[in-house]
């Protein structure tokens, strides 16, 4: 595939709201060009900006009109395919202003897969692994319109952090039981 081609299909893609791609899912829309050519095409992309590497194995098409402020969501979600994966601990947390420090560079993630830290070029996506149930997972998670990932509620977030063993100290507990002084 030469540039120009990449960049029309990469645009019909935008046109249907999908910006970030793993390595797989380019192999079946790129299909007639074999893994080696692939490969070439992807590094020319990305040298010439079209394509960024967020990090092994997903890329992100940078002219895409649809990019929002989540694409490091979308990133995790690529990462991760066919697990529960929501935004949980101190990321949900600061999003609900019970914590005062805000995560700038780092997502907060509870995973029904594997633990596991990936450095990416959009910020570090830290995967925490959960034990709840399915049942409880689904029940205390809220999907919000075009955000990727769903979120945790205030409570099961609080529930996560303190279950993980992390720090709980920055918690504002008149905000998360909703009193304000």
């Amino acid at each position: 595939m030469n540039k120009n081609q990449a960049f029309q299909i990469l645009r019909e893609w935008d046109e249907k709201g999908k910006y970030v791609f793993t390595k797989h899912e380019l192999g079946k829309i790129f299909s007639k060009d074999s893994q080696k050519t692939l490969t070439e095409s992807l590094n020319r992309l990305v040298k010439s900006a079209i394509l960024a590497r967020a990090c092994r194995g997903v890329y992100v098409n940078m002219y895409a009109s649809c990019r929002n402020a989540y694409t490091i969501e979308h990133v995790a979600k690529a990462l991760r395919p066919g697990e529960y994966n929501y935004v949980s601990l101190e990321s949900i947390l600061s999003e609900y202003g019970v914590i005062s420090q805000i995560p700038v560079d780092r997502l907060t993630i509870m995973t029904t897969g594997r633990e596991g830290t990936h450095v990416t070029s959009f910020g570090v996506i830290e995967y925490t692994h959960t034990k709840r149930s399915f049942i409880d997972v689904v029940n205390s998670i809220i999907t919000v319109q075009d955000r990727p990932l769903r979120i945790a509620s205030k409570e099961a977030a609080w529930r996560d952090l303190k279950r993980v063993g992390r720090n709980t100290n920055l918690v504002d507990l008149g905000e998360l039981n909703g009193k304000t002084s």
